[in-house]
């Protein structure tokens, strides 16, 4: 016994009071001096040396978020058992610049309404994968990637993105909204909006100008609005597979807009190929109703000089075939690298 007390009172000489509770914790997986951990780390984190403002406390079974060292920028707590976050978590490191805080049990009744309101550096805060309601209230506005996908939030509140002008990349996938209202229309930075998986009948009103690529695959939309395109100029990427649209839901040269460069309407009821810019480079038509190849719909005049951009087009799960298509077709999809049918 006397041998074994002088054991831990010798290698105790070599760490703090804090190193060494650590240890007995089993925090320290690795003896590599890169993998050190700073005193004022807590007991259930990592904040290895090599990366001294970071705080690792990911897939650790917490049920709180524990105490964050103000030096610290980036907290990583995903794949826990979070159920909620109290006012002032967060006051003792307001320099925070990533909160990651997905797959957890975070309710909406159970987050303060001023958790983030302090973090006036906050720059990604990922909040999917949780039992969210709603919005969290009182965002910081400098956020640019705000990630709230498969929660439960079923109606976006006016004012829940308010202010929030530098936001670039904002994801609500897979959660039941219906409408969003007007609440898209401050986000002046914001290029990139996946609603993917909701319940929406129509595509959002007062998108933002700058928006680049707009993801709304797996809803319920019947119709695009005739002025759709051209009121968002920025618009490169647009899916809207999984819907409900017809014929009769997309007006005449709505999608006939140079600056689109992929289109998906793929598993929709569409009967015949809506015209497309020649600038066009991936139309995805697949599992429609399309009876007829209309050469048309691409090129407006085929000869040397007019043709379409188009590298990929799918029309397989159509009702057409090979034979279908014009001679003409060679020349006038002359870039297509790939046609499938």
């Amino acid at each position: 016994m006397r041998w074994r007390g002088l054991g831990l009172q010798l290698v105790g000489e070599r760490f703090s009071q804090l190193q060494w509770l650590s240890h007995l914790r089993g925090r320290r997986r690795h003896i590599a001096s890169h993998w050190t951990t700073s005193e004022d780390c807590p007991l259930e984190c990592d904040c290895p040396s090599s990366f001294p403002t970071a705080m690792y406390c990911h897939s650790r079974n917490l049920q709180h978020v524990p105490y964050v060292p103000s030096h610290i920028k980036y907290v990583y707590l995903q794949r826990n058992q979070i159920t909620g976050i109290q006012d002032g978590v967060f006051d003792n490191a307001t320099n925070l610049v990533w909160v990651v805080l997905f797959q957890n049990q975070l309710s909406s009744d159970k987050i303060g309404k001023n958790v983030f309101s302090k973090l006036k550096n906050l720059d990604k805060l990922y909040l999917n994968h949780n039992e969210l309601t709603r919005v969290p209230p009182n965002l910081p506005k400098c956020i640019t990637d705000l990630r709230l996908g498969h929660n439960k939030i079923s109606k976006i509140l006016s004012n829940s993105f308010e202010g929030m002008t530098n936001l670039t990349n904002l994801q609500l996938r897979s959660n039941v909204i219906e409408e969003v209202g007007g609440a898209l229309k401050g986000l002046k930075s914001l290029t990139m909006l996946d609603m993917r998986k909701n319940k929406l009948r129509k595509i959002p009103d007062h998108l933002p100008e700058r928006l680049q690529q707009l993801y709304l695959e797996f809803n319920s939309i019947e119709s695009v609005p005739v002025d759709f395109l051209p009121m968002y100029p920025k618009l490169q990427f647009v899916r809207l597979a999984h819907n409900k649209l017809t014929d009769k839901g997309i007006p005449s040269n709505v999608f006939n807009v140079s600056t689109l460069v992929e289109l998906d309407l793929s598993h929709n009821k569409l009967e015949k190929i809506p015209t497309v810019s020649r600038s066009l480079e991936n139309l995805y038509l697949q599992a429609n109703k399309i009876k007829e190849f209309s050469l048309g719909s691409f090129c407006r005049v085929v000869d040397m000089t007019n043709f379409s951009r188009l590298r990929v087009l799918r029309l397989d799960a159509n009702q057409i075939s090979v034979k279908d298509i014009p001679a003409e077709a060679a020349y006038c999809l002359r870039l297509a690298a790939s046609i499938d049918l």
